[in-house]
């Protein structure tokens, strides 16, 4: 199962915000593409997903980054 999330336009840390209350409401195991063109999200989605116990299987593409809810 996949999702998309759109965060595009959006400033730090509103796409890292969106991304924690989103994969919350998700099954475990669901990938989440996060679409953000935000520079930090480079740096701020991975440092999340490390902080958080979430799977960051790297960027999909241009400001598209993707993570897997593990628990």
């Amino acid at each position: 199962m996949s999702e998309t999330l759109d965060c595009l336009g959006q400033r730090c840390p509103l796409p890292v915000i969106a991304l924690a209350r989103r994969l919350a409401e998700l099954p475990v195991g669901t990938v989440l593409r996060v679409l953000a063109d935000d520079p930090a999200a480079a740096n701020d989605i991975p440092a999340w997903c490390r902080l958080r116990g979430q799977e960051y299987l790297g960027p999909a593409g241009p400001d598209s980054y993707e993570v897997r809810r593990v628990s």
